[in-house]
């Protein structure tokens, strides 16, 4: 029988433009696109392929915003399950995810049951939301010798990078950054600190100086702390 191939397309951080050519092939060239659903009507990585998606299959996968392990496995079964049937058909499936399916992306865990299940699966990256944010900034993410710690700022305690000899790059920070900035105040680093939210997006908030921020932001919130010298 021939079986359909999965792809994992990195749809970058929110400006179409910065799709890759070689996503915007392989969307033009799938029948049917998978993308990912948290249950709020908001479906950003179809939006950004636009008119790219016009005409395709869609498939709707559980994206659900919980940690609990077990709920989260059992949905990224149900949607292998969902994928698997279409590849039985013979059609390929893209499934759109934003910024780099390599970085903190759901995708990840279906690309995983997929391949496990004999299926051919291929990963097309895409620009990651915190290169886009410090392009936006007009700041380098790490020059000559320094490093990069890349942080997921909503699923855990931060203050154990904090003494990292490293710039930090904070990403989803929206539900904790009233929480992030006071701890970086506490450990002097606020001064050194950057927001980007929404980056590319509509919506979206070019903060330089993340100490003068004084409302919340959203879910995209990406917070870059400069601690080199170039700082």
């Amino acid at each position: 029988m021939n079986q359909g191939k999965l792809y994992g397309v990195g749809m970058g951080p929110g400006d179409p433009e910065l799709l890759t050519c070689k996503a915007r092939r392989i969307i033009q060239n799938t029948p049917v696109l998978a993308v990912p659903d948290a249950g709020r009507g908001e479906k950003t990585a179809l939006a950004i392929a636009g008119e790219l998606a016009e005409g395709k299959q869609l498939l709707c996968c559980a994206a659900p915003m919980v940690r609990d392990e077990a709920a989260l496995d059992q949905a990224y079964e149900r949607n292998a399950d969902l994928v698997c049937a279409v590849l039985d058909e013979g059609k390929n499936v893209a499934f759109l995810t934003l910024g780099d399916p390599t970085v903190y992306s759901t995708y990840l865990y279906l690309h995983r049951k997929v391949a496990a299940r004999g299926y051919e699966a291929e990963i097309i990256p895409g620009v990651p939301s915190f290169c886009a944010v410090a392009a936006r900034l007009g700041m380098a993410l790490c020059e000559k010798s320094e490093r990069l710690l890349i942080v997921p700022a909503s699923h855990k305690d931060m203050t154990d990078c904090l003494d990292v000899d490293a710039n930090l790059v904070f990403m989803k920070a929206g539900r904790e950054i009233g929480a992030l900035k006071d701890t970086l105040a506490r450990h002097g680093l606020l001064d050194r600190a950057s927001l980007v939210a929404n980056c590319g997006m509509e919506g979206e908030l070019v903060c330089p100086r993340f100490a003068e921020l004084e409302a919340g932001s959203g879910y995209f919130s990406v917070v870059v702390v400069k601690k080199g010298e170039q700082a």
